[in-house]
C-alpha cells in the first residue's frame, strides 16, 4: 500500500487555528514526528502531506495545513495554499479547543458545506481545557460529529485512532469506498483487453506510465487478462489471436493508427478517456470536445497538466496538441499551460480548457476543476477526447460509452 498513488488515496485535510494542535494530531495518528510542532504560531508553513495505511479505510493521504488565523509575514501565501485544499479534500478534520469556537471554525464549516465535504470536529487539549457538557452540545449542534482527544497522551493513541477510523469510515465519500472501475465493467470474466503502449521519447526508461499500470491492475482485479503490445505489432497480434479481445485501449497519440488496425466490431478507446470516466464526468468532457469546432484564430485555450515535468522535444501537451489545434483552426491560437496545482481562478478569458487524463489528481480535485469551468461557462475536454476529435475518430473512441457519445453529438448539433 505504500506504493498506492496519492491520487487513489482518501484525502483528509487537517484544518484549524494556529497552535490548536493540527500537527500534533497528525504526529499522534502517524506514530512519528512527521510534522514540526512548536508553541510559536505559524510553524506549519506549507501543506505537509503524509501517506499511510489506515485500516479498514485503506490508503489515505493526510494534508496538514497552516493555521486559519495566521497573521505572520508569510500568512498570505500560506492561507492561499490552505484555501486550495478545499479543492481536493475528501474529508476535513477540523481541530479546535473547548470553549474556543470562532469565526474561523465557522468559515471552515460553511465552505465545506458548500462543497459537500464531510467534516469531523476534533476537540484537542482536553487535558488542559476539559470540555463541559454545554461545550459538547454546542459543537454537536454546529458540527455534528465530535471526537475529544489529548495529543500529549500517547497512551490513548490506540483508543483515539479507533474512534477516528470509525468516524472517518462513516463519512468517507461513497465513490472512495467503492471506486468506479477503470475498465473492469467493459470486460467479461476471462475477457482480454489489448493495451497499446508506444515506446517513444515520452515513455520512461524501464517502466510503464501510471495510467497503463493502473489499467493493467484493474483488468486483473476483474478476472480478465491484459495483453500489452506496441502499436507497430498490433495488427499482427490481432490477426494471430484465437479469440478476439473484448476491447482495445491505446495511448491517445496512437489512436488514428489503432482505429485503422482494429476490426470495426472490436471496441476501441484510450487510456485518457478511461481516466476521464473514473476521475471526472465523461459526458461533460465529451461534450466539451465539440467546442474545438468553434475555435477561431486568436482564441485563447488553456492546456492543463496535473503534474509538472520537463517538456520533451515533441511533448503531447505543449507541442503536439497545440500544433494539431492550430492546423484544425487554420491559424494561430493563444495557448497557455497550467501545471500541477497552479490552476488559475479566472477562467473566463478562455474559449476551451483541455485537461490531461488527471491520473495524478484525486476525483474530488478533478471534479472541482470541472465545476469551476462550468460555473465560468467554459467547455472542458481532455487529451484523449480532444486528440480523437482532431484525428477524426472521436465517435469510434467514444462508442464504448453511449452516454458520452450522445452528449458529444448533442453539443455538436446545438452549436
Amino acid at each position: 500500500m505504500e506504493k498506492t498513488p496519492k491520487s487513489n488515496r482518501l484525502h483528509i485535510a487537517l484544518m484549524g487555528r494556529t497552535n490548536v494542535g493540527k500537527s500534533s494530531l497528525l504526529n499522534l495518528m502517524i506514530g512519528q514526528d512527521i510534522a514540526i510542532t512548536s508553541p510559536l504560531a505559524g510553524t506549519t508553513t506549507d501543506i505537509v502531506e503524509k501517506a499511510m495505511e489506515l485500516l479498514p479505510l485503506g490508503p489515505v493521504l493526510f494534508l496538514d495545513t497552516a493555521g486559519l488565523d495566521d497573521i505572520s509575514e508569510l500568512s498570505g501565501a500560506r492561507l492561499a495554499k490552505t484555501a486550495k485544499v478545499f479543492d481536493r479534500a475528501d474529508v476535513i478534520i477540523l481541530v479546535t479547543e473547548a470553549g474556543k469556537w470562532t469565526d474561523y471554525e465557522e468559515s471552515v464549516l460553511q465552505k465545506a458545506k458548500a462543497r459537500k465535504i464531510p467534516v469531523l470536529t476534533v476537540v484537542n487539549k482536553i487535558d488542559l481545557h476539559p470540555p463541559s457538557s454545554d461545550d459538547l452540545k454546542l459543537l454537536e449542534r454546529k458540527a455534528g460529529r465530535i471526537l475529544t482527544v489529548s495529543c500529549s497522551d500517547s497512551g490513548q493513541r490506540s483508543a483515539y485512532l479507533d474512534s477516528l477510523k470509525r468516524q472517518l469510515r462513516e463519512v468517507a465519500p461513497a465513490d472512495f469506498m467503492a471506486t468506479p472501475s477503470l475498465i473492469g465493467d467493459l470486460l467479461p470474466p476471462g475477457g482480454i483487453a489489448v493495451l497499446v503502449v508506444p515506446i517513444d521519447l515520452q515513455a520512461p526508461k524501464g517502466r510503464l506510465i501510471l495510467p497503463q499500470v493502473q489499467t493493467i491492475r484493474d483488468v486483473l482485479d476483474n478476472d480478465a487478462a491484459a495483453l500489452v503490445v506496441k502499436e507497430r505489432e498490433l495488427a499482427a497480434i490481432l490477426a494471430n489471436m484465437k479469440n478476439q479481445p473484448s476491447i482495445v485501449v491505446t495511448d491517445s497519440q496512437a489512436i488514428l493508427k489503432v482505429t485503422a488496425d482494429v476490426p470495426r466490431n472490436i471496441p476501441v478507446t484510450t487510456f485518457s478517456i478511461l481516466f476521464a470516466r473514473q476521475k471526472a464526468d465523461l459526458p461533460v468532457i465529451a461534450a466539451g470536445a465539440a467546442a474545438i469546432d468553434r475555435l477561431e484564430p486568436g482564441d485563447r485555450v488553456m492546456i492543463a497538466e496535473a503534474c509538472s515535468h520537463h517538456a520533451l522535444e515533441d511533448d503531447i501537451g505543449r507541442v503536439k496538441i497545440p500544433r494539431w489545434l492550430r492546423q484544425y483552426v487554420g491559424g494561430d491560437l493563444q495557448i497557455d499551460t497550467a501545471c500541477g496545482r497552479d490552476y488559475p481562478d479566472n477562467l473566463k478569458d478562455y474559449k476551451l480548457i483541455i485537461h490531461c487524463g488527471a491520473c495524478m489528481l484525486n476525483r474530488r480535485e478533478m471534479l472541482t476543476r470541472l465545476r469551476k469551468a462550468q460555473e465560468a461557462g467554459i467547455p472542458v475536454t481532455n487529451y484523449g477526447v480532444a486528440i480523437s476529435f482532431l484525428q477524426g475518430v472521436i465517435r469510434r473512441s467514444l462508442e464504448p460509452f453511449p452516454a458520452a457519445l450522445a452528449a458529444f453529438e448533442k453539443q455538436l448539433q446545438n452549436q
